[in-house]
């Protein structure tokens, strides 16, 4: 999945391949315990009944899918057939589209988009309704009331710190507007553009609007032309490189992109990972099934292996935080070695999950506004 500028391939080589992140995970869970509900035998029988599985735009270095998917193949003994792991969110919906009345290994069972894709996929029919054992642990903001689609895992924005050349880490919003990071702090994107630039922007602008957000958009514009006038912005896209490079000693980015690159820099430079104090804005993907789905079954036994404890845990172990991760965290089903990995889990206490119609108020007034109210010309 390469959709939204969010995707990188990192993850899976980082944690030294799919036998070793198999065997991880299995001793993950072990510790960690087992789903909170399970699947019920028929489903199980039904399911190994048809025998195959058929997904889409998975790419095993990404959320530690291949980790994932060979975990289902060894506990239910189901194939797994896997279409274009490239394709993005707009690809995988044309799949259901294109494919509505072939049962063959084109017609993908399921799908794994950006938030907006659910409800579209859902008003064209595209959907059909499930819900795993553990729903009641998906928070309601991030799913469909009926089961047509539900949130699998979120990153929230954070700042990327190269501590090599910043002596003094921000904790919040406001630090970054500090005379200590002149010439220090760049977004991972062009906000009027790129997805994760426009949450960025959106994110500073609920700190400072004391999470109205109604007025989040129109505040983060402010915020970021302060930062600009202050001289601290840099109007760069910040990535790796240009982090250990010096060029953006401060990206504020996905916090998964953030820790992957930490581990792929190898303390060359020293980069510390901050979720900031306010402002915790969370960018979601979510799970449903093809309404024409050739093994539906298998589909929906998919959907229970994901949602449950080892499942989600699968995803925590690549850096995405998994929906149910306050469940899991509040019943201490994470291990420690895993959140040590992390930033504290208090520091996602305060997540927010925007809807879909603040997303779309906010993109309009940023993508609109920027040059006019910053006036930086980001590339």
């Amino acid at each position: 999945m390469n959709q939204d500028g969010l995707r990188v391939n990192s993850t899976f080589r980082r944690l030294g391949g799919r036998a070793s992140i198999t065997a991880a995970i299995a001793a993950l869970t072990a510790v960690a315990g087992q789903a909170v509900a399970a699947p019920p035998a028929s489903l199980i029988d039904a399911a190994k009944k048809e025998g195959q599985l058929t997904t889409i735009a998975l790419p095993h270095d990404w959320c530690g899918y291949g980790a994932l998917i060979e975990g289902f193949k060894a506990k239910y003994g189901i194939t797994v057939n896997e279409l274009n792991p490239d394709a993005g969110s707009g690809d995988e919906v044309e799949a259901i589209k294109a494919n509505k009345g072939n049962t063959g290994p084109q017609a993908p069972d399921v799908i794994d988009v950006g938030l907006s894709f659910g409800p579209t996929a859902q008003a064209a029919g595209l959907l059909q309704p499930y819900k795993v054992s553990t729903w009641s642990s998906i928070p309601d903001s991030a799913k469909e009331k009926d089961g047509y689609w539900y949130g699998d895992y979120y990153g929230v924005l954070s700042f990327e710190v190269n501590t090599d050349m910043i002596d003094k880490v921000p904790a919040d919003w406001p630090d970054l507007l500090k005379s200590d990071y002149k010439n220090a702090v760049a977004l991972a994107g062009d906000p009027r553009s790129a997805n994760q630039a426009i949450q960025a922007v959106y994110a500073a602008g609920l700190s400072q609007s004391k999470g109205d957000a109604s007025k989040a958009g129109a505040a983060g514009l402010s915020y970021f032309g302060t930062l600009n006038k202050n001289g601290n912005f840099v109007p760069v896209i910040g990535k790796a490189a240009s982090l250990a490079q010096g060029t953006t000693p401060i990206v504020v980015r996905w916090d998964y992109n953030a820790l992957a690159d930490r581990d792929t820099l190898k303390g060359n430079p020293k980069v510390a990972v901050v979720v900031p104090k306010t402002g915790v804005v969370a960018g979601v993907y979510v799970q449903g099934i093809s309404a024409y789905a050739p093994h539906p079954n298998a589909a929906k036994l998919w959907m229970e292996y994901l949602y449950s404890d080892e499942g989600q845990i699968g995803w925590l172990t690549g850096y995405c935080h998994p929906i149910r991760f306050k469940d899991l965290e509040a019943n201490k089903k994470i291990p420690a070695a895993l959140l040590a990995k992390l930033p504290p889990p208090s520091a996602y206490k305060n997540v927010v999950f925007p809807t879909l119609d603040e997303q779309n108020a906010s993109k309009a007034l940023i993508t609109k506004q920027w040059d006019q109210v910053v006036g930086a010309n980001v590339k």
